[in-house]
């Protein structure tokens, strides 16, 4: 009783503070959206325990753009300090708003220590502290409501996990032949209370998309479809579902692809921290790239 009290009051307080933002900005002068030239801002969501005492760190970014697709390999223009420059943040920015893009751990003894992610882009220099400040712990495994976030497997067996940690498996590949992604999907099926509307809405979407790597990927499709598959999934699962793309790589090297499972909250909970899940596919890519001087 007392873990969900304190998950109201912390959305009441998300509530508030948006509230807030949403006058202020009113009240100012809107700048039109650009299509590219702009900043990337990190965006700090909160934090979470783990079971082993350390935190994670819930972060997600702004790409203010609304074509320009920026990559930033780790160093001075993307870093994360002290400890960096490199903690997992990404380094392929898509545009707009992202929810919830990866975690960092920090050990159990952290206290009032605070990291700093910097990102210089088209010229434009943002920082945002990162910290475990005791107003900005979250609940992204379960919310006020009892949804819990979807299940995602790579194999039919599991395992499967969920929440925005997520896992991560490894893979190869060589150029020019696809990687074939599939998924194994699981979850509640919950919908929050009054929304009844959002039955009629697929019950867990999934979409890819490049995190990290030395040149592009293609998916064959970046939403592919769940469609319903009887499997046996984590005790609660309502909805079992499979999902099957392909990734083509441009380059050789190591990528990143991550996949995001979102239930009915929609795309990173809408911003609430809960519920949808997060997880990653490591894949080195031996080959000659498929582009190039004297390439097709």
């Amino acid at each position: 009783m007392k873990a969900k009290w304190l998950t109201f009051v912390r959305v009441c307080i998300v509530f508030a503070i948006a509230g807030c933002a949403f006058f202020l900005s009113a009240q100012l002068p809107m700048e039109p959206p650009h299509q590219s030239g702009q900043s990337i801002t990190g965006a700090f969501e909160g934090w979470f325990s783990n079971p082993d005492g350390s935190y994670s760190i819930l972060v997600g970014y702004y790409n203010r753009n609304t074509k320009q697709v920026i990559d930033i390999p780790p160093g001075p223009d993307n870093r994360i300090e002290p400890g960096g420059p490199d903690m997992g943040q990404p380094t392929h920015f898509l545009t707009g708003r992202q929810w919830g893009v990866f975690t960092i751990t920090v050990p159990k003894n952290f206290g009032d220590k605070r990291l700093t992610w910097t990102i210089a882009a088209n010229g434009k220099t943002t920082q945002i502290p990162l910290d475990i400040g005791t107003l900005w712990e979250v609940s992204p495994f379960v919310d006020a409501t009892g949804n819990t976030p979807p299940y995602i497997g790579f194999a039919e067996a599991g395992p499967f996990v969920n929440g925005p940690k997520g896992q991560t498996i490894m893979l190869t590949n060589t150029i020019p032949n696809p990687l074939s992604l599939p998924v194994w999907v699981a979850d509640d099926a919950k919908l929050p209370p009054g929304q009844a509307a959002l039955s009629r809405l697929p019950a867990v979407t999934v979409t890819w998309s490049m995190f990290r790597g030395p040149g592009t990927v293609t998916f064959g499709k970046e939403r592919p479809a769940v469609e319903k598959t009887e499997f046996k999934a984590p005790p609660g699962s309502a909805f079992t579902g499979t999902a099957t793309t392909t990734a083509t790589f441009s380059d050789p090297g190591e990528y990143v692809l991550k996949i995001v499972a979102n239930d009915s909250t929609g795309e990173g909970g809408r911003g609430f921290q809960c519920c949808w899940s997060n997880a990653y596919v490591k894949v080195s890519v031996k080959g000659a790239p498929s582009t190039g001087p004297g390439l097709p």
